[in-house]
């Protein structure tokens, strides 16, 4: 397919019927495919996602953000994005059409799919609060002439949000495409390519979601593979032209959650990735200084921090590692001796406790410092949106949004001071969330934003 050079506008978003359809494949493509072509091209990611975001870097060469309709008011939401294209032009120089960026927004789940009750924080919001047009991803793998049902379906149910046109996944033919095609065209909706089926490019997942990108084996030769397969299949140029301005309002600004110290040691690596750039950012805005270090290398946080974040990951994947890394497990320690203060999210609670029950049943013990025991033996999916007051002695004041989603429980819990009063997204009260001994404390929630 040829393609011309033309001017981009700033935004456009990846829907779909459902999840599993294709947007994380597709938006990977398009990101690569666009910053082939020379283009600022910057990603980010609908919701509480904290693994996809890693892939649309591996694909564009820019840091993704995380924008949460249910989190994060609309101002913020604009405010957000807006620093994400600043942050993708700057530095590009120039005034022709390439110097302007292009931000491609993946939407999560399903384009109507939200928090309960009334589906709070769905693609589809995100897409109004950004005046972001909607490119609807459908899995055509088993309909043809049904290809048009679910994004008239959206026009209809929200005819706020523009319909920029449809890309037809997992095409199995020329005669299939030219059914679906068919069906998209009698419904008033443009076809912006159609891509076949493609089996070598399938993403390998776990219980949190897909394998991290920094985990896969052969990262940029699949995104090399993605974004050739968006430049074959997909039409680039109209996809560009249907993008549209941010809408802007006065006042629209980000609620930056202030930072646990002023020296922070954030650990980083596969067992405890799951740390918002978002968050990060803010705190360095505010003048922390973040410094990085790896509990898998068993490397101890920096000895001068006054705050330790163990962000949530895969500790569970690597619990015997963990508890035999003296250098990690004795710094946390030296670090609540000494009052840093010492918080950690999911998977970093779990490695604050006492011990880690692996998927065998073998129990690790990790750092002591709260008493609880955590067990990926004995499961339970829990998962959702929660409203969190934080209580005396925790890191911030005032309300929170937050998530949970984890599989693993806790098995045994001792004595502690609570963290959070929490709420689900419903409003419906939840028991006390987290436990704090001192200045050390955590919780299984994940702070998205302030309340």
């Amino acid at each position: 397919m040829q393609h011309k050079t033309i001017a981009l506008l700033p935004t456009l978003l990846l829907a779909a019927p459902a999840s599993g359809s294709g947007k994380t494949l597709l938006t990977l493509g398009l990101l690569r495919a666009f910053r082939d072509r020379g283009l600022h091209v910057v990603g980010a990611k609908s919701g509480p996602d904290y693994i996809d975001p890693r892939f649309h870097q591996a694909a564009c060469g820019r840091a993704s953000s995380n924008l949460d309709a249910w989190a994060m008011a609309e101002g913020e939401l604009r405010a957000r994005a807006q620093g994400a294209l600043g942050g993708a032009l700057g530095g590009a120089g120039g005034d022709g059409p390439s110097a302007r960026p292009l931000l491609i927004v993946e939407g999560a789940m399903g384009a109507l799919d939200g928090a309960p009750p009334e589906g709070k924080g769905s693609a589809a919001d995100l897409a109004a609060a950004l005046g972001a047009p909607v490119v609807m991803v459908v899995d055509a793998g088993r309909m043809a002439g049904s290809a048009a049902l679910a994004p008239a379906g959206l026009r209809a149910l929200r005819p706020e949000i523009e319909i920029a046109g449809v890309i037809l996944n997992r095409i199995g033919s020329p005669r299939h495409e030219a059914a679906a095609r068919r069906a998209l065209e009698g419904a008033g909706l443009a076809c912006l390519g159609a891509m076949p089926r493609q089996e070598a490019l399938a993403l390998p997942s776990r219980h949190l979601g897909l394998v991290q990108a920094q985990e896969h084996p052969q990262l940029e030769a699949f995104v090399a593979a993605a974004g050739a397969a968006a430049a074959a299949h997909l039409d680039l140029d109209a996809i560009a032209q249907a993008a549209r301005p941010l809408r802007a309002e006065p006042g629209d600004a980000a609620a930056r959650l202030a930072p646990p110290g002023q020296r922070v040691a954030v650990a980083r690596d596969a067992a405890f990735a799951f740390a918002y750039p978002h968050l990060m950012a803010d705190w360095r805005a505010q003048g922390a200084e973040l410094v990085p270090f790896s509990p898998l290398a068993d490397e101890a946080p920096d000895a001068a921090a006054d705050a330790v974040y163990l962000p949530g990951g895969y500790p569970e994947l690597h619990a015997g590692r963990l508890a035999g890394a003296s250098a990690f497990l004795g710094g946390l320690r030296a670090a609540a001796a000494r009052g840093a203060t010492v918080y950690g999210e999911c998977g970093g609670f779990m490695a604050l406790g006492e011990a880690l029950v692996d998927a065998d049943g073998a129990a690790h013990p990790m750092a002591g410092l709260l008493p609880v025991t955590t067990s990926f033996a004995v499961r339970k999916m829990t998962l959702g949106y929660r409203r969190l007051a934080p209580r005396a002695g925790a890191p911030w004041a005032g309300a929170l949004n937050g998530h949970e989603f984890h599989y693993a429980t806790i098995v045994e819990e001792g004595p502690a001071e609570r963290l959070f009063d929490a709420t689900d997204a419903a409003g419906k009260a939840l028991a006390p969330m987290g436990l704090r001994v001192g200045r050390v404390m955590g919780s299984y929630a994940h702070v998205i934003a302030p309340g």
